[in-house]
């Protein structure tokens, strides 16, 4: 486990940077047992800020068991414990803390699609918080697990985290985010009023109009790490085909070499070269998880390899990556979907221009 003066700097900069807990604000901390040392180093932060932190924990196997045993009624029932954290919370962390990632490999795609339904109105909360800019923040706390997907030992992953967390060295984290910040609002800066994007890459030629959306400057306040700038597209422009380099891991099941090809913004044809039967049962959840929620460019360079997390994964400097489904009421998407499913693919070969002015070329950007 990360040492506790590691623990201490991560729930510090959590606190007062990521989410900025003022006093009398209620902070609610959703995790599992495994990250109870982090959750509670949290606690202890919250408290200095004259917050009032709550704990909500899970153990870390009850989501495979609700969809290896439940019915359908109890797949997509919801939880309103969550709900009312969500509805009420001033400020929300949630600290991913998994101890088998490959826990629900082998339940049917389908209930997971039950599931995903029944948690659709909790995913319409949290698009609803970041529209109304409500503080809330996705973090992970380092597991066996996380280590053994990244190919790494425990120790080796928690200095993986500790350093694309900018938490490692002499100088304050907070402020290491904030040279972030200003080095990624550049980027936004120059993006505001453009109107087409096009990706091109090695199996991929992709086109969509961004006229009248907003870039998002991801700088550690809604992930932790963070680096990267975002938008929704527009819906219905989306166009062409895109081919995944690396694998897309979501709801504890994984797809390789996926393909898509999308029309007037929908995914028309797909294939994977593994987890293709997973990818067809999202695509078919709802009426927008066909679509593209979200186009992104990774920009963390402390994100140094392949952990087959997106949490890291999508942050990686030299990638970009899509989303299907819901898209983000701040950069004004208005695609809903019970899923949001980010999937990543490696840009050092190819380039993104803008309006026909190269913005991003192998793996750089070029403005």
């Amino acid at each position: 486990m990360l040492t506790d003066p590691r623990i201490a700097r991560m729930a510090k900069v959590l606190v007062e940077y990521s989410l900025g807990v003022q006093p009398g604000w209620m902070v609610t901390i959703d995790s599992t047992t495994e990250a109870i040392p982090l959750a509670q180093a949290v606690y202890a932060e919250v408290l200095k800020a004259g917050g009032h932190p709550f704990v909500l924990l899970d153990t870390p196997d009850v989501r495979t068991m609700l969809m290896r045993d439940g019915t359908d009624e109890q797949l997509l029932y919801g939880n309103p414990y969550k709900q009312i954290m969500l509805e009420r919370s001033d400020a929300v962390l949630t600290i991913l803390s998994e101890t088998n990632t490959r826990e629900a490999s082998n339940i049917d795609p389908a209930r997971q699609g039950l599931l995903g339904k029944g948690e659709g109105s909790l995913g319409t909360l949290r698009m609803q918080r970041i529209a109304e800019n409500r503080p809330g923040c996705l973090t992970l706390f380092p597991t066996s697990a996380y280590a053994q997907d990244a190919e790494m030992s425990l120790a080796e992953f928690e200095e993986f985290v500790f350093h694309a967390c900018l938490l490692d060295g002499e100088e304050d984290p907070a402020a290491r985010w904030k040279k972030v910040s200003r080095q990624q609002q550049r980027i936004v800066d120059w993006l505001a009023g453009k109107r087409e994007v096009r990706v091109e890459a090695p199996g991929t030629d992709l086109a969509m109009s961004i006229e009248g959306r907003t870039f998002i400057n991801s700088d550690g306040k809604r992930n932790f790490p963070s680096g990267e700038v975002f938008t929704s597209p527009v819906e219905a422009t989306v166009r062409g085909h895109i081919s995944f380099t690396y694998p897309a891991s979501y709801r504890g099941r994984s797809v390789q070499g996926m393909k898509l090809m999308f029309e007037d913004g929908r995914v028309t044809q797909f294939s994977a070269e593994a987890g293709e039967d997973f990818l067809a049962a999202m695509l078919k959840l709802d009426e927008g998880a066909s679509r593209l929620g979200e186009f992104a460019i990774g920009t963390n360079e402390g994100v140094t390899r392949i952990t087959r997390n997106v949490l890291f994964d999508e942050k990686i400097a030299g990638t970009m990556h899509c989303a299907l489904g819901a898209a983000y009421p701040n950069a004004g998407g208005i695609n809903k979907s019970a899923i949001h499913w980010d999937i990543v693919t490696d840009m050092r070969e190819g380039r993104i221009t803008v309006d026909g002015s190269v913005l991003y070329e192998n793996g750089v950007f070029v403005i």
